[in-house]
């Protein structure tokens, strides 16, 4: 299986408010930068959109190494939650509707595909491709 590593970030300004996204994918020495917008949206589907379009970008399954400054989207799948809400058929622990159910179950179908290993890395510090994802998400926003 092929080995991809991929970066990506959310952004919004105000939450909900414009928002934009951004993901840079290396596979072997190529590297392509995406990045989209969105009027009215929020943090966490911005950070969920840039997984899913850096995903969707794979033209075969993929070993994924997949950087994330979102504690909501690794924690999604690092600890478990997403497997908990499908077992309660979308259910979060306090029996209310998963927020953004339509994005998840969209991730996860493309976690079927390929085998994603999600990494969290702190955001706006020293990673020169976290910093470079949140800058394509906020010039992103700046398009609308």
């Amino acid at each position: 299986m092929e080995k991809v590593t991929i970066y990506t970030d959310g952004a919004c300004s105000g939450n909900p408010g414009p928002g934009g996204w951004g993901a840079v994918l290396f596979y072997k020495e190529n590297k392509k930068e995406i990045w989209g917008n969105k009027n009215d949206t929020t943090n966490n589907i911005m950070e969920l959109t840039a997984v899913i379009e850096a995903l969707k970008m794979l033209k075969f399954p993929c070993e994924v190494d997949l950087y994330s400054d979102s504690a909501y989207v690794v924690n999604g799948f690092e600890q478990g939650w997403i497997y908990g809400w499908i077992k309660n058929n979308w259910q979060n622990s306090n029996k209310e509707p998963v927020k953004n159910k339509e994005l998840w179950q969209e991730l996860y179908s493309l976690t079927k595909t390929h085998k994603v290993n999600f990494i969290k890395v702190k955001g706006h510090s020293d990673n020169e491709y976290n910093n470079r994802c949140d800058e394509l998400a906020r010039n992103a926003i700046k398009e609308l």
